[in-house]
């Protein structure tokens, strides 16, 4: 199992940035994928990006370029840098942990704000 707590979220202006962190319960090093997701309300909860154990990364195509999924291991931390914000991208990011050993197991953080107006 893994705790996840998420920080970072607020409200900024259209073409501003934020930085979303997710700290982990336990070592994250051999966790298959780490991932940032959001949801607005009534639609579903999407993929933002994932990183997995040896460091290759994912994005929907929606945020490429303009955010950028990173970890640190050593403090068990993930981080998600978005640039360049639009009111579209304003939602509750959730951190994701997926441990896959004889099954498949998500865990999840409690979600934080993200706003993005003027």
């Amino acid at each position: 199992q893994v705790q996840l707590v998420e920080s970072g979220g607020g409200l900024v202006q259209p073409g501003g940035s934020l930085r979303l962190s997710c700290a982990a319960s336990r070592s994250i090093f051999s966790i298959y994928s780490m991932g940032w997701y959001r949801q607005t309300p009534g639609k579903q909860r999407e993929l933002v990006a994932a990183i997995a154990s040896g460091d290759s990364t994912n994005y929907a195509d929606s945020v490429k370029g303009r955010f950028t999924i990173s970890k640190d291991n050593a403090k068990n931390t993930v981080y998600l840098v978005m640039n360049s914000l639009k009111p579209e991208d304003t939602a509750v990011y959730y951190c994701n942990a997926r441990i896959v050993t004889i099954g498949r197991y998500d865990y999840w953080g409690q979600g934080t704000q993200v706003t993005v107006s003027s």
